[in-house]
């Protein structure tokens, strides 16, 4: 069975939900969050950089969300919540995958640091950051406005990726989505498998 290190809030949500979307076992394992448990040796020894998530499976341990998706989902998934690699739609669906990490994320991550390290923080940054995290909230609006999900009809881990960051998103920056963002948000929160 899968064990997932999980702290609230954390990505490890990604993980959890597409679990629960495929109907997959798995065991919470819930971690102290705090900075001095994550520098312990302990927790280093699972995540050498401090984060969580962390996820178990047998001799296996891995401290990255996005690949701990896509590896439930190349090992359990049997097809489910990605195109075959034949489909058209799987390069879309990498790159959304990619998005809600690399693009969407990032500002957001940066605005927390920086809120952690400086006192009182610039607000000209976080400005900027806001700005590129705006940018990504509108690319998203626009993929939406003529599709329910991100690929078309059927729902894909790249929707439950960016749906998680639209959360951070709503913490950090707006609650207000634009209209077919937020109805996508809506869409993907009403599911049993968030809940």
């Amino acid at each position: 069975m899968l064990k997932i290190y999980h702290a609230p809030a954390t990505r490890a949500i990604r993980v959890i939900w597409v679990c629960e979307e495929l109907a997959i076992p798995y065991e919470v394992v819930p971690v102290d969050f705090s900075p001095t448990y994550r520098a312990t040796s302990e927790w280093r020894a699972m995540n050498p950089v401090g984060k969580v998530p962390v996820m178990v499976d047998g001799d296996m341990t891995m401290f990255e969300s996005g690949a701990m998706m896509q590896y439930v989902l190349d090992r359990y998934g049997n097809g489910k919540l990605q195109p075959r690699m034949s489909d058209p739609d799987y390069a879309l669906y990498l790159q959304w995958c990619w998005f809600a990490e690399a693009t969407f994320s990032r500002p957001l991550g940066e605005m927390t640091n920086h809120r952690r390290e400086f006192k009182p923080p610039l607000e000209a940054v976080l400005e900027e950051m806001k700005n590129r995290a705006r940018l990504s909230i509108q690319a998203l609006d626009q993929a939406l406005s003529d599709r329910p999900f991100l690929l078309g009809e059927e729902m894909s881990a790249a929707d439950i990726s960016n749906c998680y960051v639209m959360r951070g998103y709503r913490r950090s920056v707006s609650e207000d989505l634009p209209p077919h963002a937020q109805a996508f948000f809506e869409r993907m929160t009403a599911l049993p498998s968030y809940a």
